[in-house]
Formats: structure tokens, C-alpha cells, sequence
């Protein structure tokens, strides 16, 4: 057959060239060919199921477990030439046109396969029985999402780095790190400031007649705190705080970078001026009481409602304590909608009926001035426009269901799109329990999905009898996760469905990052896209399956990848028991660490 001057493309159907393979295998494993990695965004995604230590490491491994397909290596785009070079059967090298086979191309696919493994991983002993160890590097990478990639269940090193020792002593560093964190500094800043307002006003009047404070100011400190505590909790008030957070670019110094980062302890915020704002209102009950004892102030209306009033804040204080928040989540969030809402309707008539009061006396501004001349009152205005303001966003919405196994179902939404580590809240009774997700993007761009995993009896139910609509409210709210951003490399740690905020944030902000991932039967549990999905952001994603080799230690394979490479911060999505874990065990030893917490 005559050579020609361009390429000529092997004919894969030959039957020369199908029976030759075999007897060709020898001879085509005796050079190894380094690997290369060329793809493109429209190339489809290859999966290896490969068992491996870590990157560089020695394993055991069956051969016919390391198919690993290379654009470089697809038959059908093989030349003759590249087919020579690489020492492959090809028509020019036959001796033997004796030979004929009925081999279709798909059946020569498969017969080529082992010699392509030979030559990417430059083994020349594939077909020993005893085979001990492949070894397979890979070099450092920048998350990409174009990346054709491969997925691979990983089993914990054995020779990671030790631990460095803990800081500081262990009182102090149990205090530090468990009962002064941003959360507890930012409740302190808000409940002292307000105390030290509170005991500064009772000493201005301590000599008042008579006695105390004005009532009108105590209502009005009071007020304002409430409005602090919904503010805080304001979904677009969240989103404005994490894009200015964001912002902060990465030569401003670690120390500071590492602050701004614990932004999502916003929470405290949230209690301390809840807490303020009962302490403040509990005065102006003391006050209304005292009055109304000495007959100065005849008004059982508003001693009534003030007791109501009273007694809802204190209910919301309570069954807010972590303690009781955890026993009973259903009835913490009922009390705070439900008391929350009715505290709001009673200030407005608490407000209208101290106006009126007022109006009654000799010589006094009309009632419709004595409301409009209140501060009270245009708070009351803002806090009741952001309470019903979600409520105006509320419908329900057509949903795809994806049953992914009987622990997890991915729940697709075409509605609206939605940007990166967004959290959505859904429900499928508005007015008894809502549920917060981590939104992950579509490729397309216009839908996104969220993964449920069975954590309770309303998950349990959506993968059993999966929903064709949800009620959704409000908008998305950015998450914790998108404070990664501020450093120039983070490794990521996570469990179970916690894959689901951090896919939202890797797909569609692709960083340097590493990725651990811990969970019973990955594969099985999620399924092959949203294996492939954790591969294309992290080629080298660590994928420990529980269910073979145990629980791992995640602090120390935290810390190995950590190490290895060369991160900045270490962010966790998981259990509120091992999130603290692995914080506390970096954050100890002097590493940023982010995770939610309990009121992220």
C-alpha cells in the first residue's frame, strides 16, 4: 500500500488490522508514552474507577479497573501515522493478509483498550497475574471547568503530614475557640453596647419625678433593636454584606482577609439586639406598671397588651437558646414566625393606643400628629415592610424531581436563574416549615438544582415521594462558601449532601481548591453526573467511600491537603459535630477555618 503526503485516517473496520491487535500487543507495550490531557468543553466526560492513595502515591489496583481515555488515544480520530508513532497495528505494518476477522469498530475499541492503558501509564506487565502497584501523577491544577476529567475513589495516605501542635493553652484555647467567637463577640458588642445606653439612661433620671426615663424613649430603644434583628436576617441586606465582603482583594494581608471572612457569624448580630430589644421593652413594662400602680397612668389596654407583648418576646428568647433549638427545630421556627408576626401587629396597636392616650390630654396634637410625630412609628413602617416583603415573592414553582437513590434526589427548577452559592428555602406547606438548599447552576444557565439527602422525616419524604412543585419565597441568599473567594487558594472539605453548596460554588466559580469529600457509596448514593460534576472542578478531588474504608480522619486529611496545596483557609460543609471538629482543629493550630455554625 502506498505511502500518501497527508495523514490518511485508520480504518478502524479493517479486519487486518482487528485480528492483528492481539499478536501487535507485545510489541506496542514496549514504549511508554507520557500523558497529556487535551480537551475541550464539548468533549464528553470519561470516568476511571481507580482506587488511589493520593497524588503520586503506589496502589493496588485491578488492571481492568485503569481505563483511562485520552482524547489522544480515540481510535476513531487516529491516523495512520500517529497509529505508527505509537507503535499500533496499523495496514502498513500487516504481514499477514491471511487473517480475517468480522469485528465490528466498537469490538476493536475494546481490544486496544489495555494496550492504551499500557502505554498512558508506561506499564509493560499489565497481564502479569501478580501485578503489586500502578503509579499515576498528576501535577498541580487550577479548577477548570472545561476540564475533562476522571473520577476516582480515594482511601486515606498513610504517610500524611503530623499535625502541628495545638496553640496557646488548653483553658484558654477552649475558651477562645468554643465560648469567645466572632458569634459570642458580635452578641456582646450589641447586648453591652445596649446595656450601657440602658444604665446611663436610669442614672440621667435617677432623680427624675417622677421616677425614670421617658416611656416614649424606652419604646423607641426598644424599637430599634427589633428593627436591627430583622435587618440583619433581610435577605437582600445578607446579599449586600457578602458582595461587599467579597470584594476585598487578596493583597490586603491574610490577618485581615481572615476576618472579613467570619462574616457569616452575622447571627449575633441578630440575638444580642433581639435580646437588647426584651430588655429594653421589659423597663418600659416596669415603667407602664408603675404608672398605672400609682393611678398616673389609667390605661388597662395598654397594660394588657404590653404584658402580651412581654411574654411573646420572652417565648422567642427561650425557644431560641441552641439548646432547645436543637431538641425541637419545628417548634423553635413556628414560635419565631408565628410569635414574631404577632409581636408586630401588637406594637402597631400598642403604638396607636399610647398615641391616643397622649391625644386625650388637655392642650395635645391630635391623634393622626401625635402618631406621625412618634419615631416609633417609621420604624415600625420599615420593620413591617421587610417582615411581609418575602411573603410578596411567595408561589410555587414546577420541579423536576431526579431520584438519585433511596438516601438522595436531585430537584431541578426552570423558573429563574440563580448565581453562584445561592441558598433557596423551599416547602411544601408555606405556613409550617421552610427548608434552605444550596442552589448549584445548570450548565445551560437557565435552571439550576438542589440536592436533598435524608436527614429527617420532610427529607425522607421528598425521596420517597418525590414533588412536582414547591412553594419557594423571598429570594436566594449568598452562603458561607462564597467567602472562599477572598483567598487565593482554599481547600474544601465536606460530607453527604454537602457536595451540593460546594458544587454551587466550584461550577460556577471555578478557584484553586482541593476537595475532600466523605460519604457512604458516592457513586451509588449520587450518581455518576454529580461525580463527574466534583471531578471537573477537582480533577485531584479526594472521594473517600465510608462504607469501605471507615471514617477518616478529617482533620488530618484537612490538614495534609492543606499542606500540599499551599491554601490559605480550609471552608467545611457538613454536620454541625464535625463542622466544629475540623474548624476548632485548624483554628487552634493557627489555620483559617470557615464553616456554618449553628444561626449561619
Amino acid at each position: 500500500m502506498a505511502h500518501r503526503t497527508q495523514p490518511e485516517t485508520l480504518d478502524l473496520r479493517s479486519s487486518s488490522v482487528v485480528s492483528s491487535t492481539a499478536a501487535s500487543l507485545a510489541t506496542a507495550m514496549e514504549s511508554p508514552v507520557k500523558i497529556t490531557h487535551e480537551s475541550s468543553p464539548t468533549e464528553s466526560y470519561h470516568t476511571t474507577h481507580q482506587m488511589h492513595a493520593t497524588d503520586g502515591e503506589n496502589v493496588k489496583a485491578d488492571p481492568s479497573d485503569l481505563l483511562v481515555t485520552d482524547a489522544s488515544f480515540r481510535p476513531e480520530t487516529m491516523t495512520t501515522a500517529k497509529a505508527s508513532s505509537l507503535g499500533y497495528p496499523t495496514e502498513n505494518t500487516l504481514t499477514d493478509d491471511s487473517i480475517t476477522s468480522k469485528n465490528s469498530s466498537e469490538d476493536l475499541e475494546k481490544a486496544m483498550a489495555p494496550m492504551m492503558v499500557s502505554k498512558q501509564i508506561g506499564a509493560n506487565d499489565l497481564e502479569k497475574p501478580n501485578i503489586n502497584s500502578t503509579v499515576r501523577e498528576r501535577g498541580h491544577h487550577t479548577a477548570n471547568p472545561s476540564y475533562s476529567s476522571t473520577w476516582r475513589i480515594s482511601v486515606p495516605p498513610n504517610d500524611m503530614p503530623r499535625l502541628p501542635v495545638k496553640r496557646e493553652r488548653r483553658i484558654w484555647r477552649g475558651i477562645r475557640h468554643n465560648f469567645v467567637t466572632v458569634y459570642q463577640r458580635l452578641f456582646a458588642i450589641c447586648f453591652l453596647g445596649n446595656m450601657v445606653a440602658f444604665i446611663a439612661l436610669l442614672v440621667q433620671n435617677r432623680h427624675s419625678k417622677p421616677w425614670g426615663p421617658d416611656r416614649g424613649n424606652v419604646a423607641t430603644a426598644a424599637a430599634v433593636n427589633v428593627l436591627a434583628a430583622f435587618l440583619i436576617r433581610q435577605e437582600n441586606v445578607i446579599n449586600s454584606l457578602y458582595a461587599i465582603c467579597c470584594a476585598t482583594p487578596w493583597w490586603f494581608p491574610l490577618r485581615i482577609r481572615r476576618i472579613v471572612a467570619k462574616l457569616y457569624h452575622f447571627g449575633g448580630v441578630h440575638s444580642g439586639t433581639a435580646v437588647s430589644a426584651t430588655v429594653w421593652f421589659l423597663l418600659f413594662a416596669a415603667l407602664i406598671s408603675k404608672d398605672y400602680a400609682s393611678g398616673d397612668y389609667d390605661q388597662p389596654a395598654v397594660m394588657a397588651i404590653t404584658y402580651i407583648l412581654l411574654a411573646l418576646f420572652l417565648a422567642i428568647c427561650i425557644f431560641a437558646i441552641p439548646r432547645f433549638r436543637l431538641v425541637s427545630h419545628n417548634t423553635f421556627e413556628a414560635i419565631h414566625r408565628f410569635a414574631g408576626w404577632a409581636a408586630v401587629g401588637l406594637f402597631w396597636v400598642l403604638v396607636l393606643l399610647v398615641s391616643k392616650a397622649a391625644s386625650d390630654a388637655p392642650g395635645s396634637d391630635s391623634l393622626g400628629m401625635q402618631v406621625v410625630k412618634s419615631s416609633t412609628f417609621w420604624i415600625l413602617v420599615v420593620i413591617t415592610f421587610f417582615t411581609i416583603l418575602p411573603w410578596l415573592r411567595l408561589r410555587k414553582v414546577e420541579a423536576f424531581p431526579e431520584v438519585l437513590s433511596n438516601h438522595a434526589v436531585r430537584i431541578h427548577f426552570k423558573y429563574m436563574t440563580i448565581g453562584p452559592i445561592m441558598g433557596l428555602r423551599i416547602s411544601d406547606n408555606p405556613l409550617k416549615e421552610w427548608h434552605a438548599f444550596a442552589s448549584i447552576p445548570a450548565a445551560d444557565g437557565q435552571s439550576f438544582s438542589l440536592i436533598v439527602s435524608d436527614a429527617g422525616d420532610w427529607t425522607k419524604k421528598q425521596i420517597v415521594e418525590p414533588a412536582h412543585a414547591y412553594w419557594v419565597r423571598g429570594i436566594p441568599i449568598t452562603g458561607v462558601l462564597r467567602m472562599a473567594i477572598v483567598f487565593r487558594r482554599v481547600v474544601i472539605v465536606t460530607t453527604g449532601s454537602g457536595i451540593g453548596p460546594v458544587l454551587s460554588m466550584l461550577v460556577s466559580h471555578p478557584m484553586p481548591c482541593r476537595l475532600l469529600w466523605s460519604t457512604p457509596n458516592p457513586e451509588k448514593t449520587y450518581g455518576e453526573n454529580i461525580m463527574e460534576t466534583v471531578c471537573k472542578a477537582d480533577p485531584d478531588a479526594m472521594i473517600i467511600n465510608t462504607r469501605a474504608s471507615g471514617r477518616p480522619d478529617m482533620v488530618a486529611l484537612a490538614y495534609h491537603l492543606y499542606v500540599q496545596s499551599n491554601a490559605e483557609a480550609v471552608f467545611i460543609i457538613s454536620n454541625p459535630s464535625l463542622t466544629r471538629k475540623v474548624v476548632y482543629g485548624m483554628e487552634s493550630r493557627g489555620i483559617p477555618a470557615y464553616g456554618p455554625i449553628w444561626d449561619s
